[in-house]
């Protein structure tokens, strides 16, 4: 097995990249563990891996990318819907789709030049929900980091139908409006979001041990042994050890409404929406 270069975590602003074909596979060949990953596929779905790739697998809160994947002869399309890391394989991208009618025949070959292409418009949305979550985190922290017992920042969800971020503690409802303030200020205040590389000393350096990703968290950002961390840092505000995509600056996040602010079990969870 072949880990697929994540490209777009070098350059989230490349929408179309020419590859090359490793694998291609019907989902019901697929083991249990990868099969199940995609619970709607249909006889004629298959899974494409290539060496490199610019689709964003789900993960991280985060949905994947989708777009289209055509061959050289430009007709030979295979339709991208759902992108997941491999359950078994670390570090492999397979990219879940249905090739068109006129390709079902004669799929692509391994070794075969492929150009893949993400939709634009989803992955603008995609990005500006994850910084926009992150922004939220931010300001929940600065805000209320001395005033909740307890405080810490768990995982969040950058969905657009269901995007929050969760806290432990608990945050009563008294808070939405200095929260929604203070992000108001992050975002207007047009902040650099940039992306580095670290290793573990890095953290302890800028005195952000407690950000130190866990062995299973390096398993799912498919890391290899010895590989640096991807961070992304909000210039002025937080550092986040992140797989995703992003904007370039807060302000690019556009206004991020606060919906309500929920309490379960000693932790919170803070709704938001972008228009």
């Amino acid at each position: 097995m072949q880990r697929t270069i994540l490209t777009f975590q070098r350059n989230a602003h490349l929408h179309t990249l020419q590859t090359v074909v490793t694998a291609v596979r019907s989902v019901a060949s697929l083991e249990d563990a990868n099969r199940s990953l995609y619970k709607q596929a249909a006889d004629d779905d298959h899974v494409v891996v290539t060496e490199q790739t610019i689709f964003h697998p789900q993960g991280g809160g985060q949905p994947s990318d989708v777009g289209v994947m055509r061959g050289a002869d430009g007709t030979t399309a295979f339709n991208v819907s759902m992108v997941r890391m491999n359950a078994l394989a670390q570090g492999e991208v397979l990219h879940f789709g249905r090739f068109s009618s006129d390709a079902a025949a004669s799929p692509f070959k391994v070794g075969e030049a492929i150009t893949q292409t993400i939709d634009s418009e989803k992955r603008e949305l995609y990005s500006r929900y994850h910084t926009a979550g992150h922004v939220l985190g931010a300001a929940v922290r600065h805000l209320l980091e001395g005033e909740v017992a307890g405080f810490d920042e768990l995982k969040a969800s950058h969905v657009p139908e269901s995007a929050a971020c969760e806290f432990r503690g608990l945050i009563e409802g008294k808070w939405k409006e200095p929260i929604q303030k203070r992000l108001d200020e992050y975002v207007a205040a047009a902040m650099p979001v940039e992306i580095d590389w670290w290793d573990e000393d890095d953290f302890r350096q800028n005195g952000l041990e407690r950000l130190v990703p866990a062995a299973a968290d390096r398993d799912a950002l498919g890391m290899a042994p010895g590989d640096k961390f991807r961070v992304v840092k909000i210039v002025g505000a937080e550092v986040y050890p992140c797989g995703g995509t992003h904007v370039d600056s807060t302000d690019r996040c556009g206004k991020t409404n606060v919906k309500k602010i929920t309490r379960q079990k000693g932790n919170s969870r803070v709704g938001y929406v972008l228009p």
